[in-house]
């Protein structure tokens, strides 16, 4: 049985959030309505509320008489979007570091000593893995909804990106000290430290993608 309409248009638009996330629906590509019904045995009503939903979220972009096409991230973007995210993670990472409690702390040595390991094996998938689960305890640390639900948007709009900042010569390593200098400051219970870690934590990904976006052409960027 199909769920309600209501619920109906979620299920479509996560459907699809996921097939542009894998890159099934490549950036720029056109979304042809009638095939997605067929497809995805639909109605237009759900699916069209769903493309709203995944247009609101800056996924797709709308064109009068054209119909949804998927977004593209550009270098602008890029440089548009990481001080955002950079002043709110920053904003997390102080949060944290006064609400932490021991326990956290330990849970987050063991997340810390688990991306150590992936970075000194040249573990890339596991190392970006457990990278996600720090940012997210984080943020979870933080408390703080409305910076959570912030967050989550840009990286939505990131994750439209193919290309992996730990693809830049020796930002592996730099990205590891970066995360433990980060980390000090929440065992130190040193707010403002934090913050400025983060900040620059994050900052400096940026610059790892310029980077990389020089030497590999067309450039495509992952969170």
């Amino acid at each position: 049985m199909r769920p309600v309409q209501n619920s109906l248009h979620h299920e479509v638009a996560a459907t699809l959030r996921e097939e542009i996330f894998a890159g099934t629906l490549a950036p720029g590509s056109f979304l042809d309505e009638v095939a997605l019904c067929e497809r995805l045995e639909i109605s237009r009503t759900p699916l069209r509320e769903a493309l709203k939903v995944l247009t609101a979220e800056g996924l797709l972009r709308h064109e009068p008489r054209r119909g949804c096409f998927v977004n593209e991230v550009t270098e602008q973007d890029l440089d548009d979007i990481f001080p955002v995210i950079a002043l709110l993670e920053g904003r997390c990472a102080y949060e944290a570091a006064r609400n932490a409690t021991d326990a956290d702390l330990v849970e987050l040595t063991l997340l810390h000593d688990r991306l150590n390991g992936h970075a000194k094996a040249g573990r890339i998938t596991d190392y970006y893995a457990t990278n996600y689960l720090i940012h997210e305890a984080i943020i979870t640390l933080a408390n703080n909804r409305w910076l959570a639900q912030a967050i989550a948007d840009l990286r939505k709009i990131l994750k439209l990106s193919r290309l992996q900042s730990l693809g830049a010569q020796g930002r592996l390593a730099q990205s590891l000290s970066e995360h433990m200098t980060v980390f000090a400051a929440l065992k130190s219970r040193d707010s403002e430290g934090a913050e400025a870690a983060m900040r620059t934590h994050l900052t400096r990904q940026r610059e790892a993608l310029r980077e990389l976006a020089r030497s590999q052409k067309p450039s495509r960027i992952a969170s």
